[in-house]
């Protein structure tokens, strides 16, 4: 079975197991893809890290014995979507205000990215991102 798809049309798909070795794995796959598409610079390195955090993510909270966990990116004109897929649905990522010890990942990928959000799928759930490829600001809120 081939784990890994790059098609012309500006989509990547890899499944990897949930181990340490794996969300390492997808980051490092993910920088290659990118260097392909020939996205370079600060967006290359802001869509790593949203990679890095939510393949972290899911070996640390999505895991389920004898299943993977499912790493896709798709290259828009100015953006690139980024989607997490596990088997663990009822573990739903969170962000935390004021983290005591780590929880910081999810507030770098709000920061970083212009959208995110968790979508249901038929087993599990999906954590996508969407990086734009040209600096933004990160919304703020008054208050």
């Amino acid at each position: 079975m081939k784990s890994e798809t790059s098609t012309p049309t500006g989509e990547f798909t890899l499944r990897l197991s949930f181990t340490r070795r794996g969300a390492r794995l997808a980051r490092l796959l993910a920088v290659q893809q990118l260097h392909d598409w020939g996205v370079t610079g600060s967006p290359a390195e802001a869509v790593e890290l949203v990679v890095a955090e939510l393949a972290a993510n899911a070996v640390r909270h999505g895991r389920v014995p004898g299943r993977d966990f499912e790493v896709r990116m798709e290259r828009g004109e100015d953006h690139v979507r980024i989607e997490l897929s596990d088997a663990r649905g009822e573990r739903r990522p969170v962000p935390v205000g004021r983290p005591d010890e780590g929880g910081y990942g999810l507030l770098l990928v709000a920061a970083l990215a212009t959208a995110w959000g968790v979508k249901d799928r038929c087993v599990g759930k999906t954590v996508w991102a969407t990086v734009p490829l040209t600096p933004h600001r990160p919304v703020r809120t008054a208050g």
